[in-house]
């Protein structure tokens, strides 16, 4: 009995279809897409609002079919044609960490060195740093958009039998990133906030609030430092060695291969039907 590759969505019930194949080659859940169509009535209700790609047990009954079932995909060709439309909708990309930068740091001092007392007066602390080994990756290095409040200006103006004072008070905050991320397309928007108000002695006290929210570009690098400590005794003084690693891992972007991933599902489906 042929086994196809179909369309289908959950049940009522929010549950995979029991006429879903129990093939253990089989596969169901495969690249999801929204049931109803944008700006129109929907023609699915939760659950049933996303559809699946799986391998139904046999073929569709020509005088009905079950609850869930959306339709089959009968070629190769048709497959990657489905696939790549779905993938394209939802911005599919192949995401690759890559090493591409690693520094070491070695610190080496007598037990005395670490933990030195206030009469200690040896030589300290030896630290050699090596020069950071870079390396690249295949395709575009992958970013995100960020914005943060990075500057806020309070002006508070007090009024009192005519005379005018006025304070600020500006804080100024770093954009957040990783610190080997590369930030670029800053730009800035102000907000301004007044407030006034009249205690009983009638004095005046007006606040006003600019608040600085900038927009920006990064690159999504993450630094991780990891440390080990080794120990050696000589003639009876023991010496410490504190290595620190840090590693950047930086997050490539290449093209989702439509082809291959249409060649290995249907490459599942033609070894259950043979």
């Amino acid at each position: 009995m042929s086994q196809p590759i179909i369309k289908y969505t959950l049940t009522k019930q929010g549950r995979q279809p029991e006429w879903l194949s129990s093939d253990s080659r089989a596969f169901k859940g495969q690249h999801s897409a929204p049931a109803n169509k944008p700006g129109k009535l929907p023609r699915f209700g939760s659950p049933q609002d996303t559809i699946y790609l799986g391998i139904g047990a046999g073929e569709p009954d020509s005088d009905g079919t079950p609850d869930g079932y959306v339709g089959k995909i009968a070629t190769k060709s048709a497959l990657q044609t489905y696939i790549t439309g779905i993938g394209t909708a939802a911005g599919y990309k192949v995401v690759t960490p890559i090493i591409t930068g690693v520094s070491t740091s070695v610190i080496i001092g007598d037990l005395e060195a670490w933990n030195p007392g206030e009469e200690y007066s040896g030589s300290g602390l030896t630290t050699t740093t090596s020069d950071k080994v870079t390396s690249t990756g295949t395709g575009n290095i992958q970013t995100f958009e960020g914005s943060q409040v990075t500057k806020v200006v309070v002006e508070t103006t007090t009024k009192a039998s005519g005379v005018s004072t006025t304070t600020t008070t500006t804080e100024e905050t770093a954009i957040n990133v990783d610190s080997a991320s590369t930030v670029s397309a800053i730009s800035t928007s102000d907000s301004v906030g007044i407030v006034t108000t009249t205690n009983p002695e009638d004095v005046e006290t007006t606040t006003k609030t600019t608040t600085t929210t900038s927009s920006f570009t990064y690159t999504d690098v993450t630094t991780n430092t990891s440390k080990s400590t080794s120990s050696t005794t000589t003639d009876g003084e023991t010496t410490r060695t504190d290595t620190v690693t840090t590693t950047e891992t930086t997050n490539y972007v290449t093209d989702y291969d439509y082809a291959a991933e249409a060649t290995r599902l249907w490459d599942i489906h033609q070894a259950i039907n043979s």
